[in-house]
């Protein structure tokens, strides 16, 4: 005899039966996407002929979306006002184009995408999609390649612009300033390289352009520049390399601002001789009066100090340089002055100590210094002012492990405003041998002299450098543990210094060459290295 089943158990077994199916049916993920949108069609097809639209669609095959497209989507030759290119916010299975600019006759035009058209889920990028189109009945096809270069790195921060400039009656040097190239590409991340196609035949200027705001005008102030200094004739079939470098601006003060009570400062562009450069104040002088010039240590600002007030709400100042005379003014207010403080830097094995002060130092007396090593030994010494920096500098004989005692007395460093530093105590340590490393460098087929080798940081701060007219081995010692890169300097004038260059002048900068590998120091280790430049 059958038995009915009670309807709670009818009831369980269903949920039951629900939970395994919904657990069979549950997605536990699929593989990530890493395929890149594909092109389908594009109206006007790409590569189109005697174009005359003023609206281009591209069409994928997935929603897609452009990542940072002021950066990476290149016009070329530029359109002037730009075209519209969406989608800018939504993501959409298309790319429109409005363009709002009135299109040359028989020219070819080229958009490159560069890597910014990447699908809306795992932003997978279609590299370098082009569109191409001619208002004429062909499309050019010359192409331009090579590299590029930073004179003083080891490689470029950013990607350069490569532009070329149209050699007619109507080119002048000046152009870079003033309009916007014919062609431009961008060189690679990775690679340094370039590639400037659908060119036509004619004759060029080549130039490189760190391009900070992307407008294709050269700034001086903020951005640097490289040229080829032949013209290009094209077709070619030559590979370029171009180094881009920061121009020395000319020296030109800005207007004084008063800071504090008897402190004004005076910023400035350009990169002139300090040594040679003199502030002198115009008006009326009360007797007694002193002025002292000191420099900012980080910024392009130069400090005037005067210690008694001269009766005027504004004071009109002559700054002279070899080349430059400039006449400015500045307004006084009622501040307080800083009150001296006296700070100390202390040195190291290859390092001299250093008195530093917040208000100009006006004299010191050596007399009331006194070193000390360990051994409650004096240390003889000599010390330097360094007007400029506003420091005084001790230089004596370090040995390694030893500690020496600082002192200066009372009135050892007296200010512009006749202050005096308190009493001064201050202890410095040199290393031991052990806690330095040596790096010995041996340079193959190192021909054009003189030279400066440096060795730098990662980041390019210059740690140690050396210079010759005719040696190829270096030997650097008491160096820190840490990274250190090998950069030499071809000193082609032979001022002891790296020289940039100048574009309208059409000076390249001094070569500077690196070091393809990075050297590690190790404490108590002599690290010998064969150096290949080539």
């Amino acid at each position: 005899m059958a038995r009915k089943i009670p309807g709670y158990i009818l009831v369980l077994i269903s949920l039951f039966t629900l939970v395994q199916c919904a657990k069979r049916g549950m997605p536990e993920g699929g593989p990530i996407d890493e395929e890149p949108p594909k092109f389908i069609k594009a109206n006007p097809e790409n590569y189109t002929t005697n174009f005359d639209k003023k609206e281009i669609r591209i069409f994928f095959d997935e929603y897609i979306k452009l990542d940072k497209p002021q950066q990476q989507i290149i016009i070329s030759p530029p359109m002037d006002p730009k075209p519209n290119i969406m989608p800018l916010g939504l993501a959409r299975k298309d790319i429109k184009i409005e363009i709002q600019d009135t299109l040359e006759e028989n020219t070819t035009y080229a958009i490159n995408f560069g890597r910014s058209i990447v699908d809306n889920n795992e932003a997978n990028p279609y590299d370098y999609f082009k569109y191409v189109f001619s208002t004429g009945n062909y499309i050019d096809s010359l192409i331009v390649t090579g590299s590029v270069k930073d004179a003083s790195l080891k490689e470029p921060k950013g990607a350069v612009s490569i532009m070329l400039y149209e050699v007619d009656s109507s080119y002048t040097d000046s152009i870079v300033y003033k309009e916007t190239p014919r062609y431009i590409t961008y060189s690679q991340d990775s690679t340094f390289t370039f590639s400037l196609e659908n060119l036509k035949e004619g004759d060029y200027k080549m130039v490189g352009l760190l391009d900070k705001n992307s407008n294709y005008l050269y700034n001086p102030k903020s951005e640097k520049i490289g040229f080829i200094e032949r013209t290009i004739s094209l077709p070619t079939d030559s590979v370029f390399q171009i180094t881009v470098f920061k121009e020395e601006l000319d020296f030109k003060p800005s207007r004084p601002a008063f800071l504090r009570g008897h402190k004004i400062l005076f910023g400035y562009e350009g990169s002139p001789d300090l040594d040679s450069l003199s502030i002198n104040l115009l008006n009326p002088t009360p007797e007694g009066y002193i002025s002292r010039v000191v420099k900012d240590a980080e910024k392009d600002s130069l400090y005037y100090w005067y210690n008694i007030r001269p009766e005027s709400d504004s004071l009109s100042f002559e700054v002279v340089t070899p080349k430059t005379r400039d006449t400015l003014l500045a307004r006084l207010s009622n501040l307080d002055r800083d009150s001296l403080k006296v700070t100390t830097e202390n040195g190291s094995l290859t390092e001299d100590f250093k008195f530093k002060a917040n208000t100009p130092i006006l004299e010191y007396n050596e007399e009331l210094v006194s070193i000390m090593d360990q051994d409650s030994a004096q240390v003889n010494f000599s010390a330097d002012f360094d007007p400029l920096k506003n420091e005084l500098v001790l230089k004596f004989e370090k040995t390694p492990a030893n500690n020496y005692q600082i002192s200066a007395l009372p009135g050892a460093i007296t200010d512009l405003f006749m202050a005096t530093n308190d009493t001064i105590v201050q202890n410095m340590r040199t290393k031991a041998l052990r806690d330095y490393g040596t790096v010995i460098l041996n340079f193959q087929e190192l021909d054009n002299f003189p030279v400066i080798v440096q060795l730098t940081d990662t980041r390019g701060k210059v740690l140690a450098e050396q210079y010759s007219e005719n040696a190829r081995n270096f030997t650097f010692r008491y160096l820190n543990p840490g990274n250190y890169l090998v950069k030499v300097i071809f000193d082609t004038n032979e001022n002891r210094q790296w020289d940039t260059g100048n574009y309208l002048k059409k000076i390249q900068p001094e070569v500077i060459k690196y070091f393809s590998d990075t050297l590690e120091v190790r404490a108590n280790w002599d690290t010998n290295q064969i150096i290949d430049l080539d």
